[in-house]
């Protein structure tokens, strides 16, 4: 370690030189510095219906601040001189909050679901495969439909072929192909997605 010897125990390092101090800040200043926070000798000030203000004096934008009973809160930190806003800040966490609580319930991770088929599947497995691939693709998710060959079926790859083509037709109303069917080692994969008018 630069500066000093370091002692090692473990997953631990531990500087010995006594001459390094490390700070911290405090929490508050990891999202927005306000009122007494703010250090910067001037500011651009922006009043709390959107005016500016021009550039005045700390002292002199945190007395505006107080007299309209709200926050001097820093909007733009990296300008120069920085930006600050008088507004009321419990109010703008509120919303913000909850803003981005909405935001997380409209926001759905979109699954991959896989559907095994076999080169010679019964019809009504198949219907039955093709249920499944529907309400999935109804739902939202993505479908991965694969054909496994065994043994010297791989010979015949052109019936898993047509087998995976004839499935996207059954699922041609709740969905559209995303990838068209692609040997891949022994097995033949397509990928489905939902249909974009759904």
């Amino acid at each position: 370690m630069q500066g000093g010897r370091s002692l090692s125990i473990g997953p631990f390092s531990f500087c010995l030189n006594p001459f390094i101090v490390w700070r911290c800040l405090p929490i508050s200043s990891m999202e927005h510095q306000i009122n007494e926070e703010i250090r910067d000798k001037e500011v651009r000030l922006i009043s709390d219906d959107g005016q500016q203000l021009g550039i005045v004096p700390i002292q002199q934008a945190q007395e505006a601040a107080v007299e309209k009973g709200m926050d001097l809160v820093k909007i733009a930190p990296q300008a120069k001189p920085p930006v600050c806003k008088i507004m009321d800040y419990g109010k703008f966490r509120f919303e913000q909050a909850k803003r981005e609580k909405e935001a997380r319930k409209n926001q759905r991770v979109v699954e991959i679901k896989e559907i095994r088929l076999t080169p010679n599947i019964d019809v009504g497995d198949l219907n039955t495969k093709v249920k499944n691939a529907c309400r999935f693709l109804k739902d939202g998710d993505k479908v991965k439909v694969s054909v496994r060959f065994r043994g010297r079926e791989v010979t015949h790859a052109s019936l898993g072929q047509d087998l995976l083509h004839r499935f996207a037709e059954l699922c041609a109303d709740c969905s559209t192909v995303e990838k068209q069917p692609k040997l891949e080692g022994r097995q033949m994969l397509m990928f489905l997605a939902p249909a974009k008018d759904k």
